[in-house]
């Protein structure tokens, strides 16, 4: 007698609710995906916003330098820092920095993109990264994700905005002490950390 049995329906059921729920559970980016980068030039791109719209990474450099954000319109994680994202551009784009958010997920529209941007205040634009090649070339993987750019181009800083998604929970302000260091042109005392978020839903590739 076979010791196989079929599985239930209700079993099928609760499978892909699990499936569905580690799909946006969050989970750290290794940390040193972006080794290679720090302090070197960072990889040129140009992308355009929800608008159509074509921006450059040269042409979004701040006097200061320019504060690259991997986000999500869906992903619970990245929604948990849209006030948090707004409120540290606001505070140091008047310092000399220029704030851009990418979006590589395959299904995220730029209308959806616009609408949430829109929504949540954004005063950076958000721009849209179609088939993930800058996400690619970055080595970015999660939402939020970010990379700092000094103004002469070199990759300074890797890593998350802070350690905690909830804002009650945060003991490191990993980015605005980042932000602050380069600003008085001192030393960063870490330049990479552990993102962590939703991993980006990249569109599959040939092959694979």
């Amino acid at each position: 007698m076979s010791r196989f049995r079929p599985i239930s329906a209700l079993e099928t059921l609760s499978l892909a609710l699990v499936a569905a729920v580690l799909a946006i559970a969050p989970v750290a980016a290794a940390e040193g995906t972006s080794a290679a980068f720090l302090g070197k030039e960072a990889p040129a791109f140009t992308l355009p916003d929800a608008s159509g719209t074509p921006h450059s990474l040269a042409s979004l450099r701040g006097q200061k330098g320019t504060v690259i954000i991997w986000v999500s319109t869906q992903c619970p994680v990245s929604n948990s820092y849209n006030e948090r994202m707004e409120a540290l551009a606001t505070k140091y784009q008047a310092e000399g920095y220029k704030f851009v958010g990418i979006n590589s997920n395959k299904a995220e529209t730029p209308e959806e993109i616009a609408k949430h941007s829109k929504e949540h205040g954004f005063t950076f634009p958000v721009l849209k990264d179609d088939g993930n090649k800058i996400a690619d070339l970055y080595g970015a993987s999660v939402t939020p994700e970010v990379y700092v750019v000094d103004a002469s181009g070199v990759l300074r800083y890797h890593g998350r905005i802070d350690d905690s998604m909830k804002p009650a929970g945060v003991t490191t302000k990993d980015l605005d002490e980042a932000l602050a260091a380069l600003g008085a042109g001192k030393d960063l005392k870490k330049a990479e950390s552990k993102a962590f978020g939703c991993t980006i839903k990249r569109v599959a590739k040939a092959g694979a």
